[in-house]
This record gives C-alpha cells, sequence and structure tokens, in this order.
C-alpha cells in the first residue's frame, strides 16, 4: 500500500476531504489490510443465525475488494460526502459510526440512518448521492469506486448475491426505522430505540452489559423525531423509573429488561417500587 495523501489533492471538490491510504497492489495480502478487507455483515436470510449477524464475503472476495479500494479516514464531524455529490464511491466501515442524513429545510437534519462496522454507504440515484454522510465519530472506511465494483459484481454472481443479502439487511433497518418513528410517545421511542442499539451490539458480537450511545442527544432526537430535550427528559423517566441506569453520556445499562419491552411496546407501565 502506498503512503497517506489527501483527498483534497486528488479529488474533484465534492469528493470527501479526508487522509486516504492507497492500495496499488493488485494481489494484496488481506492480512495487512485493516480487518482483512471489505467486510458485510447481515443476519441471515433464510437460515437461523441465533440473532448474530453472519459474515458475508470469503476471503478471497474481501481480497479482490481491497484490491481495488483505498482505506480513507475521516475525523469526528467531517463529512464523507454530501447530498447530490457525483456518486464515485461506496464506504465500507472498518471502525467507527457514521451518520446518513437529510437537510430539510424547514425542519433542519433528518437522519435517516446510523451506520457501524461491517455496513455499507453511498446510496446514489442517477450518478449522485440521494444523503449526506458524516463521522460520527472518528471513521475508518474503505472506499470502493462505483464503476469498477459495478464491472466486479457483473461478472461475479456469489459477490452480487452477498451484496443484494446486504441491502436486505438495510431495507429490514429502514422498516424498524419507520417503525420507530410511527410511535406517538417520547419514553416509548427511546426505550425501542435503545433496545434496537443493545440488540444490534449482540449482532455484531459486542460485548452488551452496556449500551454504547456514539451520538449526541441531538443526533437522536433528529433520528426518532423529537427534540433534544425531550430525549433527554426520557432518559431520566427511564432512569427514575429503574429501567436503566445511565453511566454518562455515552453508556447506559437496561436494569430492567422485560419492563424495557413492555414500555417500547407503548403498553401501560405499572408503578414501579422505589
Amino acid at each position: 500500500m502506498a503512503g497517506n495523501h489527501s483527498c483534497a489533492h486528488e479529488e474533484p471538490r465534492d469528493r470527501p476531504t479526508c487522509e486516504v491510504e492507497l492500495n496499488t497492489s493488485s494481489d494484496t495480502d488481506p492480512s495487512i489490510l485493516p480487518g482483512g478487507g471489505p467486510s458485510l455483515a447481515a443476519a441471515a436470510l433464510w437460515d437461523s443465525s441465533g440473532g448474530r449477524r453472519v459474515h458475508l464475503l470469503t476471503a478471497e472476495e474481501r481480497a479482490q475488494l481491497a484490491a481495488i479500494s483505498a482505506v480513507g479516514r475521516f475525523r469526528r464531524g467531517e463529512k464523507v460526502y454530501a447530498e447530490g455529490d457525483r456518486a464515485g464511491f461506496v464506504f465500507n466501515i472498518i471502525s467507527g459510526v457514521v451518520k446518513s442524513y437529510k437537510v430539510l429545510s424547514d425542519t433542519g437534519e433528518y437522519i435517516v440512518g446510523f451506520l457501524f462496522p461491517d455496513d455499507v454507504i453511498g446510496l446514489a440515484e442517477e450518478g449522485r448521492y440521494v444523503n449526506s454522510a458524516e463521522a460520527v465519530t472518528a471513521v475508518t472506511a474503505y472506499r470502493i469506486p462505483t464503476t469498477v465494483l459495478q464491472t466486479r459484481l457483473l461478472r461475479d454472481p456469489s459477490l452480487e448475491f452477498h451484496i443484494i443479502c446486504k441491502l436486505c439487511h438495510e431495507l429490514r433497518e429502514s422498516q424498524r426505522h419507520a417503525l420507530l418513528l410511527s410511535m406517538h410517545r417520547a419514553v416509548p421511542k427511546i426505550a425501542r430505540f435503545l433496545l434496537m442499539l443493545d440488540n444490534n451490539q449482540a449482532a455484531r458480537g459486542e460485548a452488551t452489559e452496556e449500551v454504547y450511545l456514539p451520538m449526541s442527544r441531538s443526533d437522536i432526537g433528529d433520528y426518532i423525531g423529537m427534540s433534544p430535550e425531550s430525549v433527554s427528559r426520557s432518559f431520566r423517566n427511564l432512569a427514575s423509573q429503574g429501567v436503566i441506569s445511565i453511566r454518562n453520556r455515552r453508556y447506559v445499562r437496561i436494569i430492567n429488561r422485560a419492563q424495557m419491552e413492555r414500555v417500547a411496546s407503548e403498553l401501560k407501565i405499572p408503578h414501579l417500587p422505589p
């Protein structure tokens, strides 16, 4: 792999300004690449995976994708791409968290989703990105040129099928988000959001003693359709009911899971003893 370069010096202005490591080898050893090459994970389509995400790509497929990729690093708060930019790349997250969002003239920012390691971002229509993407934390991601990827997919039915499996996973996540937005009460929304994060941590094989919240309260509000003040009040409400405990703004522990699921189902909450 070549040394670090700045995107600002090698890409048009509508591309990300990030630190990039170019991969110039066609036979790169995946063992020297971050995570062994691009990686996709999703729940199984037709087989049971016990609630865990399965890794979709073979070692050979990861190596083939690595050969056409570059590794980009984005600082927290740095834009990965903007809505309307030419969609020259898709991004496979190695580490960190990214938010995908649209800027609405009347209501401000609307967050479409939060993306984690093994996820892919770069949804496009007619050659342009349909959303903007920004690093919520420091992010490392593979940058895969769309033209080269399209050629590779046309030649490799197995890789194409694995991409379809990942897109089906993203569709399921969008349906869960739509259900969350359809809920009317603030506290059940927050309860369901926390359960979603907790379930996703477990599906990725991560520790679940605490729920990790890399995003701000404002970002949470923009994702579930609430003000930051309502988000904070709902956290305090759940804590006062003994359903969760809050270590700090980044970590929450679910103390009473049965009650949490009851709240998330918008069922009547019985009074809990102090």
